[in-house]
């Protein structure tokens, strides 16, 4: 998936391979599978479009699903207008403070042993300050890379959003700065003493896959199907 960089935005964070641990970024457990490579990072974040975005209101911690797009060392979240964390994150100064999470799971992992069941997974998490766009191109690259996320290319193969339509969106920016990734693989780790029971052990890969585009009703017979969706 390519990721174009909104003009007028540098970042010293993309002359290095990595990213830098803190306390945050740093498990409590299971350290071995932490990493702020940023390649691993990168490749984490684009093989998905939904993440979650957590945030405390009034008091208590709130997390929404929802799509997101990456452009270079920034993440975009857009919504409603109406929506309170986008209006936190215009109004707050300096933003909204934010976490935000992104999890494939590749397998399930059956031990002999109830305990050790486990998953195969690949994760990142973001902590920052998110706040609004408001340059009129950013948020157009903005928008496009969302709508690219979840299927690259759709952007140019629809209608851009009007100005009604755009004066209705918020759109609000992450930076990649305090992130790190975590990674399971391999196989259960049953106890010793577990290895002679009679029960069924090893992982199951979960695939993530698509099914044929099936086309709207009212869509024109003459309009065929897209190359990018072939190729989903």
């Amino acid at each position: 998936m390519q990721h174009t960089e909104p003009s007028g935005h540098t970042d010293a964070l993309n002359t290095t391979a990595s990213y830098h641990p803190t306390d945050r970024t740093v498990p409590t457990r299971s350290k071995d599978r932490a990493s702020w490579d940023r390649k691993l990072v990168h490749a984490i974040l684009d093989e998905a479009c939904l993440c979650h975005l957590g945030f405390v209101r009034d008091g208590a911690p709130v997390v929404l699903p929802t799509l997101y797009g990456r452009i270079g060392e920034r993440l975009y979240v857009h919504g409603s207008t109406g929506s309170r964390p986008l209006r936190t994150a215009k109004t707050a100064d300096p933003g909204l403070p934010v976490c935000l999470t992104v999890t494939h799971v590749d397998a399930l992992v059956l031990a002999r042993s109830a305990f050790h069941h486990s998953v195969n997974y690949r994760s990142v998490m973001v902590h920052g300050t998110a706040v609004t766009v408001t340059d009129p191109e950013e948020r157009r690259l903005a928008l496009d890379a969302i709508v690219d996320q979840a299927v690259p290319g759709r952007s140019r193969d629809s209608r851009p959003a009007d100005a009604k339509e755009l004066a209705a969106t918020a759109v609000i920016r992450l930076d990649l700065d305090e992130v790190s990734a975590k990674v399971r693989t391999g196989g259960p780790s049953d106890d010793p003493e577990d290895v002679a029971l009679p029960h069924w052990t090893g992982i199951v890969p979960l695939t993530r896959g698509y099914a044929a585009p099936v086309p709207a009703d009212d869509l024109d017979p003459a309009v065929g199907i897209p190359d990018y969706l072939t190729k989903l």
